[in-house]
């Protein structure tokens, strides 16, 4: 490809690096062509190689390519997937969460006593454990409260639904919430408490294809995914979302994305948090 890459351990031709992409493309949805992108997709699949004892791209690509290659892909999709992420990242989410919307739902669903949350994109467990903790100390424990939480990435989602994490992790957390809903666990590790645990589904679940649940749903987190998407894919994923939703859900999304442009199924309530149009 460019000059200046010539001290790289693999070779990593234009042609091998579009095909990468549009495997990416193809089965995420992920949009990696783009000025930079092309360092970062290297750095993370160069391990892939060494792991496999690969000497090139060319043969990376052509493992991807063949049907012996299918238990690669899932490897191929969690390198290249970010899983940046933090307990109670963007803050005012989760305060508006408490403030407005669950309020307005125990008063909508009083009779039914029921909440369907969906944490899209969970990453590592720290966005569904802080809407869990939100949640209990907000709404009444006989509530039925469930909260679904899904990623494209085994790897991270198999560390979510252990619960446990380094105390370095919770360091942004009160001491009243880290006392309230962790345990501590061996050495400097905390485990989360059975009773969040207890509300929270973790499923493997690729956006692009078939989804498995029913709605309607009261609240969707789908928060720094969208981001990787092109316009006609955030389009028909809003369109989904939509769907899934009550006539009065609401969807949280990350603070560097927006539908402005996107969906006309939604309408800005607040920075970065919609509500599903009315009919």
């Amino acid at each position: 490809m460019a000059t200046g890459h010539e001290e790289r351990e693999f070779p990593l031709a234009e042609r091998e690096f579009k095909t990468l992409c549009q495997l990416a493309t193809n089965y995420a949805g992920i949009q990696l062509l783009g000025h930079g992108k092309e360092d970062m997709v290297y750095g993370r699949l160069s391990r892939r190689l060494r792991a496999l004892g690969l000497d090139s791209f060319r043969a990376y690509v052509a493992l991807l390519e063949s049907d012996a290659g299918q238990d690669e892909f899932e490897h191929f999709i969690n390198a290249l997937t970010t899983n940046l992420t933090a307990f109670f990242r963007e803050k005012h989410h989760f305060e508006y969460l408490a403030s407005t919307v669950l309020p307005a739902l125990m008063k909508r669903n009083a009779a039914s006593r029921k909440m369907r949350i969906w944490s899209a994109g969970c990453s590592t467990g720290e966005e569904p454990y802080s809407i869990a903790m939100t949640v209990a100390e907000c709404v009444p424990e006989h509530w039925d409260v469930r909260i679904l939480a899904t990623d494209l990435d085994s790897n991270v989602l198999a560390h979510a639904e252990r619960g446990v994490y380094d105390e370095s992790r919770v360091s942004g957390i009160s001491k009243t919430q880290l006392h309230r809903w962790f345990m501590k666990g061996s050495g400097s590790e905390v485990r989360v408490k059975d009773r969040l645990r207890d509300m929270i589904h973790f499923r493997p679940l690729n956006l692009l294809h078939d989804w498995p649940m029913r709605g309607p749903l009261d609240v969707i987190f789908c928060r720094n995914v969208i981001i990787y998407f092109d316009n006609a894919t955030k389009a028909a994923l809003a369109a989904r979302y939509a769907k899934l939703l009550h006539e009065d859900g609401t969807l949280f999304i990350g603070h560097s994305e927006t539908l402005f442009k996107v969906s006309d199924d939604f309408s800005l309530v607040e920075k970065t948090i919609y509500q599903k149009c009315a009919l």
